[in-house]
């Protein structure tokens, strides 16, 4: 068969590759002549005929793949009935499915009698399929991407794995037996976690398969000749398993293994069983087996076993708070590589050297390892998925995330050009003149120069993504200090060490702007020397060491850095036994920067990140940080957070409530501190949390009620709960500060006969009183992220004494039969804040009857006024000096809430647009559309009482009483006592 003539014309044949076709195919047909002639004896169809039988298109994919794979043209050279046969099933177009590709090994499989003959049988399947993938790859059809042949590798592996382990198991059967069953009566198989690419799912063409044996429990082998112990068992399996992949023949290897994944590398035991391996991770385990463990999954054996396995190792991988301490064993791990690829010259490896595979696989896997305990859906081993997954996160722009996914597939494509030349494991570029022109080839490129200018873009980019990502903090500030100006971190680091003389170090503080040096040096002293400091281990003294200077000069940059210092230091205490959190400042800058602009000016949110040392995680994102959620959104990232969380895990639900909760009252408070939002706004979202918190709660407590009892007879159908829950006072008011409780009452839609559904059946009344408990529970229960607010029920009808949960129809009752005249006072504030919205309906509607209830001017008047009278008596201050109560004094706070409640109780039967509104604003807004007072004076209402909870508020964020001076707020006390004596006192006046 001649080259031109008889197989493909030589003008179809591209320049690069005719000098590359015409050497391999001399090969070819001396190989082709000889497989004829043992056709022809044997009486068999000559390969060389269904070579002839090839379409042109089929012919030109030949000339390429022989042309570029030496691997390929080996494989061809010596099975040359082989390409017919891909041809045939379709496979070198398309890649197998596992299960195909499975029933076709075990099939072969069936007739090895011996292990030699099981080796040939895999190592022979192994290159046939693996022809099929570089012929797929290099003559890739449209849509086909990198990816794709990674994932075809991958199966292959697994295949491989999981037929040769089953073979095994019934070859070895009669000796040794197999596994005693596990407590639970299941079965037990040999775990195979695939480490590593294999484990991704995204194997290159000639990769190492990194595996960990496992096997769940102790125990000894039954039905055998021989009874071994498990650990023997699957020690001696595990090793006939490593042989039948690894070990070389006269038809070469399968798959390289590498074992040195395992607990202690090779002096560890080749085996380990579950609780071992459990033990050894959570004593021992190092970050890098952390890393490592990052793409760990079950690929062959017991697959269910490996995933249980993996789950109880989780907490191990991924961390619950943020971990930075993460980036610097990364940060250390590619110091290594470097150190190694400069000893030994490795520039050129392109999975190695500065802009590599590695360097974008380290700045995914940071972000994982950081965020992955928080943030799971990360938890995944497929670098491209959570690569997809961190523009959505708010951890790296889509515009990079654009880049590095192209990049990388770029690369790990050249990679796999360099591997298919001969089935050899390699990064490095070749330095023969031959084999690079055949790797340009490969990616389509004009020649070597091309493909070089293409790499060189790629690794510039992809350093510079990396370094953003893993470089260290330091080298982004100047030698002078952050500002440019100040103290170097040198000579902040003398300061915090203690190494300068007290003359010297008091007067750099004074340089950088510390009004008390002596006072703040002593404070600095008092922690260094302190037993907790002195008692921390190495690693996290060595990151507090390193985050001192990096705060100091933060402060410096503070306006009131003495105050600053004083506030930041207990939470620096706080977290010395926590020292991711160290790590987390360190490698964040700007947050540092964040937490001087908050604790400055408010002790209350110093306060709070003390006692909720997780909260720093917020201080990553300036942009969500002083910008608030609406509901919509508050809603929505709560639910997100919570389904992340098994149904049935309340505890860490309720750990997720306390976190989200705090973190959005932080948004809060910085966005109040920041200036950015008014007075009325701060108090409508913090109203928000609320009550996106209260609906998560009630539908906790519902489903765990009906668990336990079932649903109360009438209501099994509507599937959720016919209940509300009324909010009171400032949480009704849409007026919630920092630090208020939630006044509720429970309410529920049933005449209380009958009983629930369940196998544990209680009597209605019960299930709706079990059910305010628990809302009650998941409210004010203590976990290590605080609680959720402080509960007042005693607004409910007849108080501590009445009913926890009451029937709407029992409420209305009381409220119209018994209710005083206070108790309709707090009405006035009542709104459903979560439930039923039908049932709300119906609510709102009843409130109205009972407020727009004509009243007695002169009773109401005197009862409203002899409340007021005894609550100041128990609450207000003293009437003297200058000092001045914001909420409880004559002219304060309560007594524009007393106007308006007594405004609506009298004036709604006429006005009832006053019904509209729980919060004092809007009711004094209606009240001067209405008549019943001038624009001016609802004007100065308005702003007094404004003016009043913007104090309050303030109070709460720096610590100080809700106090003022009776100087500062004289006209709008005027105001407010004018307009009582008007209104109410009016024989004072």
């Amino acid at each position: 068969m001649g080259f031109a003539e008889d197989f493909l014309p030589r003008d179809e044949i591209p320049t690069p590759l005719q000098e590359p076709l015409a050497q391999a195919w001399q090969r070819l047909q001396e190989s082709l002549e000889q497989a004829d002639n043992l056709a022809s004896i044997n009486k068999q169809e000559l390969p060389s005929e269904s070579w002839q039988a090839l379409s042109n298109s089929r012919r030109r994919a030949l000339a390429r793949v022989v042309s570029i794979s030496t691997f390929a043209l080996d494989t061809l050279a010596r099975y040359p009935n082989w390409l017919a046969e891909l041809d045939a099933v379709g496979e070198l177009d398309e890649a197998p499915a596992a299960d195909t590709l499975r029933q076709w090994l075990d099939e072969t499989l069936e007739g090895a009698a011996d292990e030699e003959a099981m080796h040939k049988v895999v190592r022979q399947f192994r290159r046939a399929r693996m022809l099929g993938i570089v012929w797929r790859d290099l003559n890739r059809k449209q849509g086909m991407e990198m990816w794709d042949t990674a994932a075809a590798v991958s199966r292959l592996a697994e295949v491989c794995l999981d037929a040769a382990l089953g073979w095994l198991e019934a070859f070895l059967a009669p000796r040794w037996g197999y596994p005693q069953v596990r407590n639970d009566g299941s079965s037990q198989r040999l775990v195979i976690l695939g480490m590593g690419k294999l484990g991704a799912g995204e194997l290159n063409l000639s990769s190492d398969i990194d595996l960990i044996f496992a096997f769940p429990e102790k125990g000894e082998t039954q039905g055998g000749r021989k009874s071994l112990d498990h650990q023997e068992y699957f020690t001696k399996l595990g090793q006939r398993l490593i042989t039948a992949l690894d070990a070389v023949t006269a038809d070469g290897f399968a798959f390289r293994v590498d074992m040195r994944l395992r607990p202690l590398g090779d002096g560890g035991p080749l085996v380990g069983s579950f609780a071992m391996l459990s033990s050894y991770y959570q004593d021992q385990g190092r970050e890098w087996e952390r890393y490592a463990m990052l793409k760990a999954r079950p690929v062959a054996g017991d697959r269910d076993a490996g995933a249980e396995l993996l789950a109880g190792l989780r907490p191990f991988v991924y961390r619950k708070y943020l971990d930075f301490g993460a980036i610097e064993s990364l940060r250390e791990l590619k110091g290594m590589i470097n150190r190694e690829v400069r000893r030994r010259g490795m520039q050129s490896n392109i999975k190695l050297g500065p802009g590599g595979i590695r360097e974008v696989e380290f700045v995914v896997q940071a972000f994982q390892l950081i965020r992955g305990g928080r943030d799971t859906e990360l938890q995944v081993t497929s670098l491209k998925t959570a690569l997809k997954r961190l523009p959505a996160l708010g951890l790296l722009p889509q515009e990079v995330v654009d880049e590095l996914l192209p990049d990388y597939a770029f690369l790990r494509d050249l990679e796999h050009a360099i591997q298919a030349l001969e089935d050899r494991q390699t990064q490095t570029l070749p330095v023969e003149e031959h084999d690079r022109e055949r790797v340009a080839l490969a990616l389509d490129h004009d020649g070597w120069p091309s493909l070089m200018a293409q790499l060189d873009e790629v690794r510039e980019r992809v350093r510079g993504h990396f370094d953003a990502v893993i470089a260290d903090p330091e080298d982004d500030i100047d030698d002078t200090g952050a500002s440019g100006e100040g103290l170097s971190l040198a000579q902040w680091r003398l300061v915090w060490r203690g190494e300068l003389d007290q003359e010297e170090a008091q007067a750099l503080l004074a340089q950088a702007g510390f009004e008390d040096p002596a006072k703040s040096l002593k404070r600095l002293h008092g922690l260094y020397h302190s037993r907790q400091v002195q008692s921390m281990q190495r690693i996290g003294f060595e990151r507090l060491d390193a985050l001192m200077p990096l705060l100091l000069d933060a402060l410096s940059e503070s306006q009131i850095p003495d105050l600053a210092l004083a506030r930041v230091l207990p939470l620096i205490e706080a977290v010395l036994r926590r020292t991711a959190y160290l790590a987390l400042l360190r490698e964040n800058p700007q947050a540092l920067e964040h937490l001087m602009h908050l604790c400055g000016p408010s002790p209350w949110i110093a306060e709070q990140l003390a006692r909720y040392p997780l909260l720093l995680d917020e201080l990553l994102t300036p942009e969500t940080l002083y910008t608030p959620a609406d509901k919509t959104r508050l809603a929505d990232e709560l639910r997100q957070s919570l389904n992340r969380i098994p149904e049935d895990d309340e505890e860490a639900q309720l750990e997720a409530l306390r976190v989200f909760k705090h973190a959005q009252v932080l948004h809060v408070a910085a966005s109040d501190i920041a200036g950015t939002r008014h007075l009325m706004k701060v108090s409508d979202y913090l109203t928000y949390i609320a009550e996106v918190i209260l609906d998560a709660v009630l539908a906790m407590a519902w489903k765990n009620v009906t668990r336990k009892y079932g649903t109360p007879e009438g209501l099994a159908a509507v599937g959720e709960p016919a209940f509300l829950i009324v909010g009171y006072g400032k949480l009704g008011g849409i007026e919630l500060g920092y630090r208020s409780d939630l006044d509720l009452v429970f309410l529920h839609d049933s005449d209380g006969k009958g009983s629930t559904d369940g196998p544990r059946s209680i009597d209605t009344p019960v299930f709706f009183t079990r059910l305010g408990q628990r809302i009650i529970h998941l409210l004010t229960a203590v976990t290590p992220a605080g609680s959720l607010y402080e509960v007042d029920m005693r607004l409910r009808p007849s108080g501590n004494a009445g009913l926890l949960v009451t029937s709407l129809d029992g409420f209305i009752d009381y409220q119209r039969q018994h209710a005083w005249t206070w108790e309709h006072q707090a009405l006035v504030r009542a709104r459903v804040v979560a439930g039923d919205p039908a049932l709300a309906e119906r609510f709102s509607a009843l409130r109205g009857d009972i407020l727009a209830q004509a009243r007695d001017e002169k009773t109401l008047r005197d009862e409203v006024v002899k409340m007021r009278h005894k609550m100041r008596e128990h609450l207000a201050g003293k009437q003297d000096g200058d000092t001045f109560d914001l909420k409880h004094d004559p002219g304060g706070m309560v007594d524009i809430e007393f106007l308006c409640q007594y405004a609506v109780l009298s004036l709604a039967h006429e006005t009832p647009a006053l019904l509209n509104y729980s919060d004092n604003s809007r009711i004094l807004e209606t009240l001067a559309e209405a008549g019943h007072l001038s624009d001016d004076e609802a004007k100065r209402l308005r702003e007094a009482y404004l003016a009043y909870r913007s104090r309050v508020h303030r109070a709460a964020l720096t610590g100080e009483p809700a106090k003022g001076s009776k100087r500062d707020f004289e006209e709008h006390r005027q105001a407010v006592i004018t307009l009582w004596q008007r209104f109410l006192e009016p024989d004072a006046a």
